[in-house]
């Protein structure tokens, strides 16, 4: 099956019957552009209908065009000629290049511009005459000139859509980089949110339980103040977060982020929730001091570690101890561990999710589970913390 040309563009097809009937009007006008001839006025309408045929092919066939046109254009040199069909010629050099393979694109103005100085020293050393410099200045103008211009296109053409994909890839990663911060910052705000409520949340649960299963007033009256301590409390961190999210104009006050020294504070508010807490700090007040993230990550795993202890954990002492290393910071707290039918109150699971990744934020390490120890079984919770960032996975 023969192979079907392609179907031109409008605007290909609108070049070749413009200059078609451009070059039948100068035809029968009887404008020439070149007498002396061998060949009659009439065979000027060959080359003219064959150029303009080959000017539907510029677009979707640049190079046949080119090859064929050059020899319309070399046999319209043997008829009176038609400015219309040098015109397309030129138009069909220029289409070669712009629409061609970067190869040819490459090649063709090399050729025309070889082609141009060599018919001029041949014209020269043939006639003798500083006239046949005029033969290859037309031959640049019909040549050479459409191919430069065709380059200077093309080469443009390359640099906007180079230009235009580095703008897309850089719209593209702008919004990657928008989805993964918008999806790391939900993830903190999760992480406060839940280490700031879940102890609140789970001692009033307890403490409701133990009111409701005691018919005691006694009992009931202390469980009852317990609960509103904490519901103050954890309604008073929900208010400060939410002031905080809600906030447009700047002008919130910047609440203190928690520290290691509110340490007493908490484990206070936790043997209020009943909880026996014994803390072992030994650090030393004269030891460097640490950077305000790595105080914020101890202090946050600590309150989740209580907080899961006084839901899970057996009776017994459980113990906070905090060692200031040369490099890093470490955090263990050991709690009894037993089997229990389930929880004192119910968790959402993310508890140790959240401890690990705080850790890993700074590049520390996190363990977790039960161990053996001379009291009984133990759940301990170990985090190291580098002092210095930079220093990952620091662990003396």
């Amino acid at each position: 099956m023969a192979p079907t040309l392609p179907r031109p563009q409008r605007v290909d097809v609108q070049i070749a019957v413009g200059s078609l009937l451009c070059g039948l009007a100068l035809w029968a006008l009887g404008l020439e552009s070149q007498s002396d001839r061998p060949l009659g006025t009439h065979w000027a309408l060959v080359p003219l209908l064959v150029l303009a045929g080959l000017e539907l092919l510029r677009s979707s066939r640049p190079q046949f065009a080119l090859v064929v046109a050059t020899f319309a254009l070399v046999a319209d040199q043997f008829t009176a000629g038609n400015l219309a069909s040098i015109l397309m010629f030129t138009d069909i050099m220029y289409a070669a290049v712009v629409y061609g393979t970067p190869a040819a694109a490459r090649r063709i103005p090399i050729t025309t511009g070889l082609i141009t100085v060599a018919l001029t020293i041949a014209f020269l050393a043939w006639w003798q005459d500083p006239q046949a410099v005029l033969l290859g200045v037309a031959t640049a103008i019909v040549a050479f000139t459409p191919a430069a211009t065709g380059v200077l296109v093309r080469n443009h053409r390359e640099a906007t859509a180079a230009a235009k994909l580095r703008a897309e890839q850089t719209a593209l990663l702008a919004e990657m980089d928008r989805v993964q911060a918008v999806s790391a910052e939900r993830a903190r705000m999760a992480r406060e949110l839940h280490d700031m409520v879940a102890g609140h949340l789970s001692a009033i649960a307890i403490h409701s339980t133990a009111a409701l299963s005691l018919d005691d007033p006694a009992t009931s009256r202390d469980a009852l103040a317990v609960i509103r301590e904490n519901s103050v409390e954890g309604l008073a961190e929900m208010r400060r977060l939410i002031g905080i999210l809600r906030d447009q104009s700047g002008d919130l006050e910047p609440a203190a982020a928690p520290t290691l020294e509110g340490l007493t504070a908490l484990l206070d508010g936790f043997r209020t929730n009943g909880l026996d807490v014994a803390l072992d700090d030994a650090r030393t007040p004269a030891g460097p001091k640490l950077p305000a993230p790595v105080e914020l990550a101890a202090y946050r795993i600590v309150q989740e570690s209580l907080t899961n202890a006084l839901k899970h954990a057996s009776p017994g002492v459980v113990t906070v101890a905090i060692e200031q290393l040369p490099r890093a910071l470490t955090i263990r707290v050991s709690s009894p561990y037993g089997d229990r039918s389930g929880p004192r109150a119910p968790g959402s699971g993310a508890g140790l999710v959240g401890m690990r990744e705080r850790t890993e934020l700074l590049g520390g390490a996190f363990e977790s589970g039960p161990e053996s120890s001379p009291d009984g079984k133990v759940w301990n919770v170990c985090a190291t913390l580098p002092v210095d960032p930079a220093d990952e996975g620091a662990k003396e």
